[in-house]
């Protein structure tokens, strides 16, 4: 008896296919929920930091940062970090390695602008803090959702 088992034939680039849009929508369900987490996180870092004395007010224009502020740019930069993510596994050997290569050298070029603000210590000290917290939020989620989607 001569058997022949095509399926893998017919269904393999269709199956490929939703294996791969599987992948995409289950790495940016994972990075909206690490969004938000990230957008919560940060935005109450800031409250209690300004809780404790530290005003975020920024010389060039005299105005003090709103707590949503923190929210809309964490959440703005979160989704950039998706798309990242996302395009990295799409197009990239090593997404992993390469995301996280990425979003930590971004990370860092991010700690430039409250060094330069003209902002007092406690405020640039608050700032730069800030900016670490969506950062160890959203690059483990991510790096940890992509290297669960690659392998």
């Amino acid at each position: 008896m001569n058997s022949m088992n095509d399926t893998g034939v017919v269904a393999g680039p269709a199956s490929d296919r939703t294996s791969h849009t599987h992948r995409l929508r289950g790495l940016a369900g994972t990075g909206l929920v690490a969004t938000l987490a990230a957008m919560v996180a940060t935005t109450l870092a800031a409250a209690l930091t300004q809780a404790v004395g530290v005003d975020f007010e920024v010389p060039d224009g005299g105005e003090t940062i709103p707590l949503s502020g923190f929210a809309v740019v964490t959440g703005f930069f979160s989704v950039v970090g998706i798309v990242i993510a996302v395009a990295l596994l799409r197009w990239s050997a090593r997404p992993t390695m390469r995301f996280v290569w990425t979003a930590v050298s971004l990370t860092a070029i991010s700690l430039v602008p409250p060094l330069l603000s003209g902002a007092n210590t406690a405020t640039t000290t608050a700032l730069l803090g800030l900016h670490l917290v969506p950062a160890t939020v959203m690059i483990p989620a991510l790096a940890r959702s992509l290297r669960t989607r690659t392998e």
